[in-house]
């Protein structure tokens, strides 16, 4: 008989790695096995709407449709924001989705230069999908590779719990600035799936860390509360629909200041609980 697939899940998202680390863990190595499976759940569950929005949106950009696939970018985009722990553990995959410019020698010229921000220059910037056509495939076909990757993929306890701050840390360098997003202006997108990812990550582990400091767990919840208010500010909604969020050039100087403080006291908080559950 067949193992359910939340075993088979659960036992390619610990594995014996995640289990020899959990060992040395504060907490039991069993306590783990839920949370670092629900995770890998929500993980392949944000992929494959990743998957199925980016198809859209380089099937737009194949099409001509230019406004079409502007549209698309930002919701497209929002998924992998959310899985970037998990993402980034394949350095190949993630430079050719998610590079910028600023990470090559000759900036958007550079032939290497492939992934979303590569299509961005070329849909806000030159306001064309006029020779996108190779990217757009390009694109498709990373993010497909990485799909198979991530199926059998074992999730390290403590890659999973630190990818909470690696989020909210990656807010504070390149969403606050604004550099991430230079073009499309949708910065705040990005920032939103950040701050999902990082919260989905603490809100799994939660009650493990409630029994470890019920105060900083507190805390830390509230410091979500706020920036989730904060972010709400800037949602733009037609009736009773909302639509997402203004572009970044409509959130002045003084409001991207006040978001920086809580971002980086969440930041902070969430680098120390990794230590809590004995993880480091």
């Amino acid at each position: 008989m067949s193992l359910p697939r939340t075993l088979l899940i659960a036992a390619s998202a610990f594995g014996l790695i995640g289990l020899q680390a959990a060992a040395q863990a504060a907490v039991a190595p069993q306590d783990l096995v839920a949370p670092i499976t629900d995770y890998k759940l929500y993980v392949l569950d944000n992929l494959e709407q990743f998957t199925s929005h980016s198809r859209e949106f380089t099937d737009a950009i194949k099409a001509g449709d230019l406004a079409k696939a502007q549209e698309l970018y930002a919701p497209s985009r929002v998924y992998y924001e959310r899985i970037e722990p998990i993402a980034e553990l394949f350095a190949d995959l993630d430079a050719s989705i998610d590079a910028r410019e600023d990470d090559y020698e000759k900036g958007v010229k550079d032939p290497v230069f492939t992934g979303f921000h590569r299509l961005e220059y070329g849909l806000f910037h030159d306001q064309s999908t006029d020779g996108m056509q190779p990217y757009a495939e390009r694109l498709m076909s990373d993010i497909e590779d990485l799909d198979q990757r991530v199926q059998g993929l074992t999730f390290p306890p403590e890659t999973v719990v630190g990818g909470a701050a690696a989020l909210m840390e990656e807010v504070a360098a390149t969403k606050v600035s604004g550099e991430e997003d230079r073009y499309s202006r949708t910065d705040l997108w990005d920032f939103q799936g950040n701050v999902d990812g990082a919260k989905k990550i603490f809100e799994l582990v939660k009650p493990l860390a409630s029994k470890e400091d019920a105060a900083f767990v507190e805390r830390v919840e509230d410091n979500f509360a706020s920036m989730e208010a904060t972010l709400s500010h800037y949602y733009v909604e037609e009736g009773n629909v909302e639509s997402g969020f203004v572009t970044y050039d409509k959130v002045s100087d003084a409001d991207r200041r006040a978001l920086v403080g809580p971002v980086t006291v969440l930041a902070e908080e969430l680098s120390t609980l990794r230590g809590l559950l004995g993880l480091n």
